[in-house]
Formats: structure tokens, sequence, C-alpha cells
């Protein structure tokens, strides 16, 4: 059990500190900026059949991992514009389950995926460099959490959420479930 849990969460599960200070929003800034490099240097040299193996049994191919991470993200600079331009709103959550399911999650080549990933977290870089320390505590509502979360936090779970699914992608060219 405790093998599947390192699988699952190959970096751990999400800590947000308490306390959060600019050279860690920083840091974590610089993960989500290098991510889209990083992937594409993981998938370059995997072929279609490669790019089927899961990081876990009944996980996600490589495809589909890189695939959420679009859905995901793209999510993320909408949740972040909400909130920027909202007070507190609930942002709408997905069904990532079942976008992962979708024609365009399973057809739709990873290395294209990687092109717009790229453009993407150039934008939401840009973006994120550019807040001030009161947009930074400005908040939204997560419906299925029952959570509020300022945007500190939501950098930390993001920065996480690119290690985790960077090392579901390398697990899986390992392990080649």
């Amino acid at each position: 059990m405790e093998a599947m849990e390192s699988l699952r969460y190959p970096v751990g599960r999400v800590e947000i500190p308490e306390i959060i200070n600019n050279e860690q929003i920083n840091e974590w800034i610089h993960t989500i900026e290098t991510f889209p490099e990083d992937v594409a240097a993981q998938i370059a040299e995997m072929t279609s059949e490669e790019l089927q193996y899961k990081y876990r049994p009944d996980g996600w191919t490589v495809h589909q991992v890189v695939n959420h991470c679009m859905d995901s993200h793209t999510n993320s600079v909408v949740r972040f514009k909400w909130t920027l331009t909202e007070d507190v709103p609930t942002i709408k959550a997905y069904r990532e389950e079942r976008w992962a399911e979708l024609h365009d999650t399973l057809a739709y080549d990873p290395k294209e995926t990687v092109l717009l990933l790229k453009g993407l977290h150039q934008r939401w870089v840009f973006l994120l460099k550019s807040l001030t320390q009161t947009q930074l505590e400005r908040a939204y509502v997560h419906p299925e959490k029952g959570a509020t979360y300022n945007l500190k936090q939501t950098i930390c779970q993001y920065a996480w959420h690119c290690r985790h699914h960077l090392n579901h992608i390398m697990n899986a060219k390992k392990y080649k479930y």
C-alpha cells in the first residue's frame, strides 16, 4: 500500500506552509516557469507506444498526464483572473477524471500540447511575477473542498502540481506500467 502511495504521490502530498515568504513564491514561480521545458525534455524521445506507459497500475498514461496538465493549468489561469477581478469568487471545479477520457486528451499529440503549455506558462508566469502583496492575498472558494485559498497558496499548489506530474512522467518511463 505504501509503495502504491509513493507511485500516486511521488513528491508527497501538497503541503502549504502557514507562512509564505517572497523567496518561496519566487521558487514556486520558477518551477511553474520551467515546467513545460522539463516536460518537453522528458517526452522528446518517447515513441507513441512509450507515451502510453502509465506511472502506476490504473493510473493515467504519459499522454493523458501531459494533456491533463494543459487542462489543469488553463483552469488555474482562469481561476487567478477570477480571483483578481472578483471578490472571493467561488471557482468552477471540473471533473478532471472525465476530462482525461475525452477524445482530445486521449488523441491530441502531447508533444504538440507541450507547445501550448509553453505559451500558457509564459503568459501565466508574466501574470504571477506582476502580482503585488495585496493581490497575492486575494482569495477564492473551492466548492469541492469547501475551503478558501489565497493566490500565494495557489502558487504553492501549482508548483507542487508541476513537480507531481513531472515525476509521474519519469516514473512511467522507469516502471513502464
